[in-house]
């Protein structure tokens, strides 16, 4: 069973679909946050139409943008840059703080529309970068994994959200994803293929090194944080302890 080219029973072609998908549920899960401070200050009539014309816009935008980034990573070179790129994407991913105090909520139906999308196309370039490698340049797949992800991120991120802060090991193997792509679009580098091609046991050890020293970096880098947070906490002293007794 063929479509688009693609034996839609084949190993292969879910694997990248899954991985899409995937990818656009880690990076996007913010943008259902988003989307919930842009439409709060609405009726709850009109929420749920800034919520579906906001999403369809960010949709549409959102598609454009992988599918124009897939053409351009086909210039020499800019699939490397793009690898390299998502490789940072990949770190920060383990490093991030989320604050989303910036986005005002809507006061009508279109202005919380129009700040739906544009936030969702400030924040969405690691999404694109990142499927845009994911899909091996395949539009089919780009389409395909987007109107399969951002449904689920609209109604079904919080719970998303819920289950990573829970499991927090789905971050770090997010970021591994990502790291992987990210080297599989260096080796992929038209440029570099055949030097890759050629040493399948130095891409290998190359793809896997990218891998750990992203992840080892987020940790290293989260833990001189916490050290820091930590060591930056005042100390009670006596006359704080008695102060709060009194209280």
């Amino acid at each position: 069973m063929e479509l688009f080219g693609w034996d839609l029973l084949s190993l292969d072609f879910w694997t990248i679909l899954l991985t899409i998908v995937f990818i656009d549920l880690l990076l996007a899960g913010d943008n259902a946050i988003v989307i919930g401070l842009a439409a709060r200050s609405l009726p709850k009539e009109t929420q749920k139409k800034a919520v579906i014309w906001g999403t369809a816009g960010a949709v549409i935008i959102r598609i454009v943008a992988t599918m124009l980034v897939v053409s351009l990573l086909k210039i020499p070179f800019l699939l490397a840059i793009g690898g390299v790129l998502l490789l940072w994407i990949a770190y920060k991913l383990l490093i991030q703080e989320n604050e989303h105090g910036d986005i005002k909520a809507g006061t009508t139906l279109w202005s919380a529309i129009q700040t739906i999308i544009i936030a969702d196309a400030a924040m969405g370039l690691d999404n694109v970068i990142a499927v845009a490698g994911a899909a091996h340049g395949d539009y089919f797949l780009v389409i395909l994994g987007l109107l399969i992800s951002i449904p689920i991120v609209v109604w079904g991120s919080t719970l998303f959200i819920k289950v990573i802060e829970k499991y927090q090991w789905i971050i770090y193997l997010g970021s591994g994803v990502l790291a992987y792509t990210a080297a599989k679009m260096i080796t992929h580098e038209g440029e570099f293929k055949h030097f890759f091609e050629s040493n399948l046991v130095f891409t290998w050890i190359f793809i896997a090194t990218m891998v750990v020293l992203v992840v080892v970096a987020g940790v290293w880098t989260n833990a001189i944080k916490s050290r820091r947070a930590h060591e930056k906490k005042p100390v009670p002293t006596l006359a704080t302890k008695k102060s709060r007794e009194t209280h």
